[in-house]
């Protein structure tokens, strides 16, 4: 193969990469996955002393996180032991829970008890 073919291949090569990574990059959002769609909103912030959203509908078996934006720490507990209590959240944690058969789930910070607020479980 002469130096030239070589080039001309290369070049081509390095514009298909090039193409193919502004077409990921534009249209990338459209190929997430549906767990991770589910799983963001999913989500209940707890900040300012309030868990927001107050109330969250989700089917059984989905996740349910819980991220703490307070200075201070929270914790999440069930009022009915329908899921485990989570331990004290510093600021940025976590806490996971995976929705468990149809109903509703009240729950509440044990350090704060006035903050509560309720998961609707649906099939």
């Amino acid at each position: 193969m002469n130096m030239r073919t070589y080039s001309n291949k290369l070049t081509v090569l390095l514009a298909t990469l090039i193409i193919l990574n502004l077409w990921v990059a534009v249209f990338g959002d459209g190929m997430k996955n549906t767990d991770e769609i589910t799983a963001r909103q999913n989500r209940i912030e707890i900040k300012d002393f309030a868990f927001n959203p107050q109330t969250l509908t989700v089917k059984s078996g989905e996740k349910v996180t819980w991220i703490n934006r307070d200075e201070e720490p929270h914790t999440v507990v069930s009022v009915d032991k329908q899921f485990n209590k989570s331990t004290a959240l510093d600021t940025d944690q976590t806490f996971t829970i995976t929705a468990g058969a149809p109903g509703t789930y009240s729950y509440f910070c044990s350090v704060h008890p006035k903050m509560t607020g309720t998961i609707v479980v649906e099939k």
